[in-house]
């Protein structure tokens, strides 16, 4: 699709959430790095993320000024991009007395566009340390409590504010920037049916003839990306690699999902190889790193060297959340695809990964044009590393069985209760000490389990989901007194940030 409207990314962690928030107002938009600017074609309007560096930094992150002026669209500069913005107009830029990381409160000015219909006292949400000095030629639009501005205007299409309109802490974040939209020229417009046929036509031009293989799990993404190969009739191998690191009985649930959508599978049981690579490793990121890498090795070894495209199911969070090609965003994990192995295939031009522009949202919409059940894309989101990242600490077949029993329960009441499709992903994690107890009369010293349910959009922000008070106790009631080894059951009450919706 061309012409989306450029958002470049200075490497905020939220910087995909203004592309998502575009895409839900109707409108296609695409993320850039900024040295990419020249590449984004004739956009109809452009906006500057937020980014963790400041611009008073030597060799701070730096735009082409001049071909943005040259573009001729509206600009909206966000946090890092308003400082940036604000330089070039001549203004400076200087260390705040504090950093300002919240909740704050907008004071706007009226009869400009930008806050057109956004209530004179908002709450909004900083992420700054540095603050503006503006040059004499711009316009304050808004300010906080203590009189700094937090909204300029520099010409009469370019814009700045310093806050984050697309987290929804931001509390009319989202008529701000639609506000700002309503300036765009022709933005093109977005629609997950028209989507899938560009995203198909994509996969025909990637595969041109080559034999692609494509790592199943029976998560979301990769069955959406399973079923989209299959519609889009390449040439394509489905492997499902068992690592040992699956929930109860998942190996033959995932077998019977795709044989109900008519695409057969093989199946490669590999779980005490990774078992026994994991054996007395603490280090998450290690994990994570061995996982990866023994997966890449095992489904080589089952397709043999002779595979000319693997197939991924990465999406806009997994690119984002692990600072890849060139990003300037800070890493926050290792993501199971973006291990060496795979990046060198990248690199060869032996990698597709078709679904790495959407969101987690955007992909189950897609599954459901191609006709998958509801079942499969309602299902909550389930790591690639499996279990490894519930299981903090060493993992071991005993910590694997005790979080399966217990998962198992609770989903499973979950899903009888009515509460499943009212939350984005729930689970079971082990707690890696055990805890004294009573059983049965006597004392016992067992692990204690954290049960974890939140609600989110994309997996950049979450919210812990209020689950009735008899629930959770029901809940704990059962694995108490059908799961051995657990003596203890806890709640996990953190939002994301701080906290990952994952353990590790």
């Amino acid at each position: 699709m061309e012409n989306p409207i450029a958002v470049i990314d200075f490497g905020s962690q939220y910087t995909q959430l203004i592309v998502r928030r575009i895409r839900e107002f109707g409108y296609f938009s695409k993320l850039y790095q900024p040295g990419e600017l020249r590449d984004t074609g004739s956009p109809p309007a452009v906006i500057l993320s937020g980014g963790p560096r400041s611009t008073l930094e030597p060799d701070a992150p730096d735009i082409d000024f001049d071909y943005l002026k040259s573009l001729g669209v509206p600009v909206l500069g966000v946090c890092y991009g308003m400082q940036l913005l604000n330089l070039k107009f001549g203004g400076s830029v200087a260390p705040g007395h504090t950093r300002e990381y919240g909740p704050a409160t907008l004071l706007t000015s009226p009869g400009n566009p930008l806050f057109d219909g956004v209530r004179d006292h908002s709450q909004i949400w900083m992420s700054h340390s540095d603050t503006c000095r503006m040059p004499e030629t711009a316009r304050i639009l808004g300010e906080n409590l203590d009189g700094i501005p937090v909204g300029l205007q520099w010409a009469d299409n370019f814009f700045g504010i310093q806050f984050h309109p697309e987290v929804s802490h931001t509390d009319e974040g989202k008529k701000i920037l639609r506000n700002f939209l309503n300036l765009a020229k022709n933005p093109t417009p977005f629609r997950i049916e028209s989507f899938k046929d560009h995203l198909i036509e994509r996969v025909r031009q990637e595969a041109a003839g080559r034999k692609v293989v494509c790592g199943v799990s029976g998560g979301v993404d990769s069955s959406v990306l399973a079923a989209l190969l299959h519609e889009s009739g390449v040439d394509t191998r489905y492997i499902f690699v068992d690592n040992g690191l699956l929930r109860k009985d998942e190996a033959r649930e995932v077998q019977d999902q795709f044989r109900t959508v008519g695409i057969e599978i093989e199946t490669v049981d590999a779980s005490r190889q990774f078992l026994d690579a994991l054996a007395g490793e603490t280090d998450p990121e290690q994990k994570r790193r061995i996982i990866g890498r023994l997966f890449v090795d095992v489904f080589f070894n089952a397709v043999g060297d002779d595979v000319e495209l693997l197939a991924q199911g990465t999406l806009y969070p997994d690119v984002i959340e692990s600072a890849t090609s060139g990003s300037i965003a800070s890493t926050i994990k290792t993501h199971h695809n973006r291990v060496d192995r795979i990046m060198e295939l990248k690199a060869q031009g032996r990698v597709i990964e078709p679904l790495d522009e959407l969101f987690k949202d955007e992909v189950r919409d897609l599954g459901r044009t191609l006709g998958l059940p509801d079942p499969v894309v309602k299902r909550h989101p389930f790591p690639g590393p499996g279990l490894a990242v519930r299981c903090p600490g060493e993992i071991t077949p005993e910590k694997l069985e005790i979080i399966r029993n217990a998962d198992r329960i609770y989903i499973d009441l979950l899903r009888d209760r009515g509460w499943y499709d009212r939350v984005w992903q729930a689970y079971a994690a082990l707690i890696p000490t055990k805890t004294v107890g009573v059983k049965g009369d006597e004392r016992c010293y067992e692990y204690a389990l954290s049960l974890r349910a939140v609600t989110s959009e994309d997996a950049m922000t979450a919210e812990w989901v209020h689950l009735p008070y008899e629930l959770l106790a029901e809940i704990s009631n059962r694995i108490l007194n059908e799961v051995k080894g657990v003596n203890r059951v806890l709640y996990d009450i953190s939002t994301k940030p701080p906290a990952s919706i994952e353990w590790e």
